[in-house]
């Protein structure tokens, strides 16, 4: 942004005062004398370079002198004198005149009689500058490399995770968050790493700006989830990781999903007729997660459980054969003709008695649950005469590497090790998926394999 157009300083400032943030710029504006003409003059000087572009600075303005004429601003080199600078005493600017800084655009359409060029003062104040340009003008120049301006919304709630040095500003930061962002009422801080004091992925914070009400309603995948989210875990940034799973079920599968969260998984699987098994050991979770397979209308085919994982798991898998539930639904037919009456037929489905996949949604242990999988199916081949053994996904945390061939081959180690059967990343059933940074040295990856018949069949 042009130093003229920066908003005032004050590194001295303790409590936001949005009155300070005023500023006045002496510009240039074309005076449209037919306002029909507007776009086509706009555009003339969009193409010129010569229109003002600007963040939130509207180039088509009222003019301050004539009712119902319009005005279009003009870049600040464009000026009413050339012999008068940008820091000229605004009486001189009022005064002056003349072409010598037009460009030949705006010369041919003062010429045509279209335009005149008048003096113009534009007010800009607290809203119209935008986050980073408030926080630059209060934090002190040195940390401006990194301003804080990155947030995750969950329904009404921004969650940032601020640095120590900029812990002394974090109300201003707070305050500011919450009037430049939209749809938020709260602002609140991570103080300590998620799960550092609990194994429900939970993490303490503070409110930083707004309303001290955690209780948050967001849509992922076409789904609500109500939940209160310094009791749960959610990250918005898995968005498109849960979507990347979900696109591997199939309608008609079952899904066994171990550390399920509120159902960010198991929620849009049941949308596609994805048979889920959905388990959390959080309460809180279970709660929310009952609760969404109900507001979403997936109870026919989601099931909500609150247990261990690995428990879960192993009783699972002997439960599913002789659940097998059985849903139906009205479909109606297309047709061609509008007119016509849509033919409507019962489709109906059961249950299968394997699970085609198991997730494992917790990457600091997930891990440590495949020991699970060690004999799950043992004395019980005869399930798969027809079916394939289950792919497993599961999240862990590994160490960031320049080589990627090196991150993939810690994960498949890490993998084999608890699994207690090898793992390679050349195998064509094995996918190492890298999910995202964690943390400048860390990343969290997604490990998907097909479970090892030596470890499904493994006798105890």
């Amino acid at each position: 942004m042009d130093e003229m157009f920066k908003p005032p300083v004050n590194r001295s400032m303790q409590t936001l005062d949005r009155a300070f943030f005023r500023k006045t710029i002496p510009l240039s504006a074309a005076k449209i004398y037919d306002n029909r003409n507007i776009s086509k003059i706009r555009n003339q000087l969009w193409k010129s370079h010569d229109l003002i572009s600007r963040g939130s600075i509207k180039s088509v303005i009222e003019d301050p002198g004539v009712p119902n004429f319009k005005c279009i601003l003009l870049q600040p080199q464009v000026i009413c004198n050339s012999k008068l600078g940008l820091n000229t005493r605004r009486a001189d600017y009022l005064t002056s005149s003349g072409p010598e800084t037009w460009s030949p655009t705006i010369s041919t359409l003062v010429e045509q009689k279209l335009v005149s060029i008048q003096a113009y003062d534009l007010e800009l104040a607290y809203d119209d500058w935008d986050m980073h340009d408030i926080l630059s003008a209060i934090i002190p120049t040195e940390d401006h490399d990194e301003m804080p301006t990155g947030f995750a919304q969950v329904g009404h709630v921004a969650h940032v995770n601020l640095r120590e040095h900029f812990l002394p500003y974090k109300h201003l930061i707070g305050q500011v968050l919450l009037d430049k962002a939209s749809n938020l009422r709260t602002v609140i801080n991570k103080t300590e790493d998620v799960g550092s004091n609990n194994v429900f992925r939970t993490f303490p914070y503070e409110i930083l700006a707004g309303d001290d009400d955690m209780k948050v309603s967001t849509m992922e995948s076409d789904c609500e989830f109500r939940f209160d989210f310094s009791k749960v875990y959610w990250n918005t940034r898995l968005n498109t990781e849960h979507t990347r799973i979900i696109n591997k079920f199939k309608k008609g599968e079952a899904v066994c999903d171990a550390m399920a969260g509120v159902g960010p998984f198991a929620c849009p699987a049941g949308k596609k007729d994805v048979f889920v098994w959905a388990n959390d050991l959080n309460p809180d979770c279970y709660a929310a997660l009952s609760e969404a397979i109900k507001r979403n209308k997936v109870d026919n085919y989601v099931k909500a459980f609150c247990g261990d994982g690995r428990e879960f798991m192993r009783r699972s898998a002997l439960d599913l054969p002789r659940s097998r539930r059985k849903t139906s639904k009205s479909i109606r037919s297309r047709s061609k003709n509008q007119k016509a009456s849509q033919k409507v037929r019962e489709e109906t489905m059961e249950e299968p008695s394997v699970f085609a996949h198991y997730v494992m949604n917790l990457p600091a242990s997930a891990v440590e649950f495949l020991d699970a999988f060690r004999g799950i199916y043992a004395g019980r081949e005869e399930l798969f005469r027809e079916e394939k053994l289950p792919f497993i996904h599961v999240y862990c945390f590994s160490q960031k590497h320049d080589d990627p061939a090196q991150e993939t081959e810690e994960v498949c180690q890490k993998v084999s090790t608890y699994l207690g059967s090898q793992i390679k990343p050349s195998d064509s059933e094995v996918e190492i998926h890298d999910v995202r940074l964690v943390s400048p040295q860390k990343k969290m990856f997604c490990a998907s394999f097909r479970l090892p018949e030596e470890v499904a069949f493994a006798e105890s």
